[in-house]
């Protein structure tokens, strides 16, 4: 049976982030977008620029990001310019909040609720793109990594909307207000945004790259989330976005360490492996079998 690869390494280092990516064998051409969170506040577990610096600036990539749905310090383009300056990311590379100037519509072929999902302007202006994600939990998905990043992480806050809501609202504060969509409706409504961003993109044109560290049971959009109750993992790496998710949950549950209970309560109780079921079994975006080559 045909596997994915996912590369890994126990390191959390600069060099070693350079290294995996280098182990894909893949060069992202052209004018390269680096998709990250930058955290809701500096207590956030967001991805330090001391880390990712290099490998953003061997691709002299730009670090790209829109803004949220909910009313945090990232969703008004002021506030998130200057949650962009005080993190220090513009010290290490361009950045590009990619709703600021406007958003389009993109199709999503055979979406499970939604037929289009809507994304910052700014998408237009690059030809590959790496999605570099902090695997973790997340109050909501259960967890976030690749697939997560994808989605809500590049929908303009409209296209947020419209995901949470399961396709029934593109307003943020109608988004809240509306009874909430049902849970596997949410976490299919990201995979179907995923289907919309791999297509537009081009398969052949993106990466993956998970860094399992500060694994708390909160994402990095909560400003002041739970301390991570287990170690750090490591780095994992793929061209395949189910594969490299798959692998970080199944490293989470197999983990030796005790303080992992808390994040798969999380994740489990959240049902977030649905999101991988979705985006393997209905759009067809990867594989959850998969191999582990270690690059240590």
């Amino acid at each position: 049976m045909e596997k994915a690869k996912v590369y890994f390494t126990k390191e959390i280092t600069p060099e070693s982030l350079v290294r995996i990516y280098e182990a894909l064998g893949r060069e992202l051409k052209g004018r390269v977008a680096v998709k990250i969170s930058t955290g809701e506040s500096g207590k956030s577990n967001y991805l330090r620029p001391a880390l990712i610096g290099p490998l953003v600036q061997k691709l002299d990539g730009t670090i790209v990001e829109c803004c949220t749905a909910y009313g945090g310090h990232r969703q008004n383009i002021r506030k998130h310019w200057k949650e962009i300056d005080e993190r220090g990311f513009k010290e290490i590379a361009p950045v590009d909040i990619m709703d600021e100037f406007g958003e389009f519509e993109i199709p999503v072929e055979n979406g499970c609720h939604l037929d289009t999902d809507i994304v910052g302007s700014g998408m237009k202006s690059y030809d590959s793109v790496l999605i570099l994600s902090h695997f973790k939990g997340h109050v909501m998905g259960g967890f976030g990594g690749a697939l997560k990043n994808i989605s809500i992480g590049i929908a303009s806050s409209a296209g947020k909307a419209k995901i949470h809501s399961a396709g029934k609202t593109t307003d943020t504060k109608l988004c809240w207000a509306l009874k909430r969509a049902k849970q596997d409706e949410f976490l299919e409504s990201m995979v179907d945004a995923c289907k919309g961003v791999i297509d537009f993109v081009g398969a052949e044109n993106m990466a993956y790259i998970n860094v399992a560290n500060r694994l708390s049971v909160d994402c990095d959009c909560d400003g002041n989330p739970h301390e991570p109750e287990m170690g750090d993992l490591g780095i994992f790496a793929s061209l395949d976005p189910v594969a490299v998710d798959q692998a970080c949950y199944d490293a989470v549950k197999n983990a030796e360490d005790p303080g992992k209970a808390a994040l798969i309560e999380r994740m489990d109780s959240r049902h977030g492996i649905h999101t991988v079921e979705t985006a393997c079994e209905r759009h067809h975006l990867g594989l959850r079998d998969y191999e582990i080559v270690s690059i240590d």
